[in-house]
């Protein structure tokens, strides 16, 4: 990074990129999006309070005030891990195809029992949430957890060499952006970068989902990572933590404790730990063991734990049970891909309820696999004992099936006000550009 850069950063270490929001004496960095350019505001940040503003455009270079680099982008995250470097803290890393926001808030629950904990806000996964996370450390927080996404090779790698994380886990691997990876073996390729950030710390930590034949596949027999397993079976011995199922009626009940072997060496009792969650889903047991290692590893006492996973609440449309005057909703309609969508099926096939309906939105971003996947999806969902079903976007346009098709959500209003359905355990499930967050109050 330019040290003229960094040393002004030193002189002036607050940085915005909204010229709506310019605090006196700070700087501001020209981003670029799909519709705006911030190079065109540099002149209007500094009106307004930035004492500097840095642009990647040479026609905006027209003050002294204005510096010229030659890429905004990069000299945000090149700011952003000079701001990190200030603290030392554990910084945990988290990608995966499935589950990575609901890991990522189980496992700020649990560590917050103990610890002041910075997490990802949202879904700031990319390669400008990232950054903007970590601008927020102060000398207060005392452990970080950063979410990564990714939807082409190389995003984790560039993620991770920013936030230059202690600590990782990957929650799982599937069949998702296929259009940018080109193949799982993309997929997989690319989540675990971040094992290969941590190998080159030499004492990096994984958190590994013992369960997932891709990942442990990752773990070399003499790899420099630090390991801490966990698993959903009981009897595998080697795991940190294990747990099982006990109901899922449809909140998830589970019970967990150190596996067998350890407790036998420490003389200690087969003590289960039991806890009834607010979380829809069998498939949320993997990311709650998770959020178990992690506390179990800092120190977080198992009370407190089974505290944090017992009152944690749901959110943004992530497995979250809501009941209506007239239905039974199970919504899960953030986001969308292969195996997430098989997993909310597997589960809803078990919950017990009277009449089942589906109200399912499209997955995007699979690339020349999307109407294969689309058409393995409704014959899923004809195995899954649904009584009614209602598909949602084009992409199910040539799918063979008699189940009702909508071109997108506003239809699925309009059908809605139609005939009001009534006395439904309903599973909503697509895509977050499918919109069916929008349909819960109408239902």
């Amino acid at each position: 990074m330019n040290t003229s850069i960094k040393q002004l950063y030193q002189q002036h270490p607050f940085i915005t990129t909204d010229s709506r929001d310019c605090p006196e004496g700070s700087i501001f960095l020209a981003l670029k999006g799909a519709t705006f350019n911030g190079n065109e505001f540099a002149m209007q940040a500094l009106q307004k309070g930035c004492a500097y503003a840095i642009v990647d455009e040479p026609q905006y270079a027209t003050d002294s005030r204005i510096i010229l680099v030659d890429d905004c982008l990069q000299t945000y995250k090149d700011l952003a891990r000079e701001h990190r470097r200030q603290f030392d803290i554990p910084v945990i890393a988290i990608t995966g195809t499935n589950g990575k926001t609901t890991t990522k808030e189980l496992i700020r629950a649990v560590l917050s029992e103990k610890y002041n904990v910075l997490a990802t806000e949202g879904n700031f996964n990319n390669d400008v949430g990232v950054p903007k996370t970590l601008f927020r450390l102060n000398k207060d927080h005392e452990i970080a957890i950063i979410e990564m996404g990714a939807s082409h090779p190389g995003d984790i790698k560039t993620l991770a060499e920013t936030a230059e994380p202690t600590c990782g886990l990957i929650t799982n691997v599937g069949r998702a952006h296929l259009q940018g990876f080109g193949s799982f073996a993309g997929v997989i390729k690319t989540k675990c970068e971040l094992y290969d950030f941590l190998r080159s710390r030499q004492d990096g930590l994984v958190f590994l989902d013992a369960d997932n034949e891709y990942l442990v596949d990752q773990i070399q027999e003499e790899d420099v990572l630090w390991v801490t397993p966990y698993s959903a079976d009981p009897d595998k011995q080697y795991s940190c933590i294990s747990g099982e199922v006990v109901a899922c009626d449809p909140l998830l009940k589970f019970r967990w404790r150190k596996p067998l072997m350890e407790l036998e060496e420490q003389g200690a009792s087969q003590k289960w730990h039991k806890v009834q969650t607010q979380l829809i889903g069998a498939y949320n047991l993997s990311n709650l063991l998770a959020a178990i290692a992690v506390g179990i590893n800092f120190g977080v006492d198992r009370k407190q734990i089974d505290h944090a996973l017992s009152t944690y609440q749901p959110t943004n449309s992530r497995s979250q049970l809501t009941v209506t005057r007239h239905n039974r909703l199970i919504v899960d309609a953030y986001n969308a891909n292969p195996s997430s969508m098989e997993a909310a099926l597997e589960n809803f096939r078990f919950v017990e309820a009277e009449k089942k309906m589906a109200i399912i939105g499209a997955m995007r971003e699979l690339g020349d696999a999307s109407q294969e996947e689309h058409q393995h999806l409704v014959q899923l969902i004809a195995q899954a004992g649904i009584d009614e079903v209602w598909l949602v976007g084009d992409e199910f346009a040539q799918t063979s099936s008699d189940y009702r098709k909508f071109h997108d959500v506003e239809e699925v209003k309009a059908a809605i006000a139609e005939c009001q359905p009534q006395g439904y355990t309903i599973l909503i499930k697509g895509s977050n550009s499918t919109k069916l967050y929008q349909l819960p109050e109408l239902l």
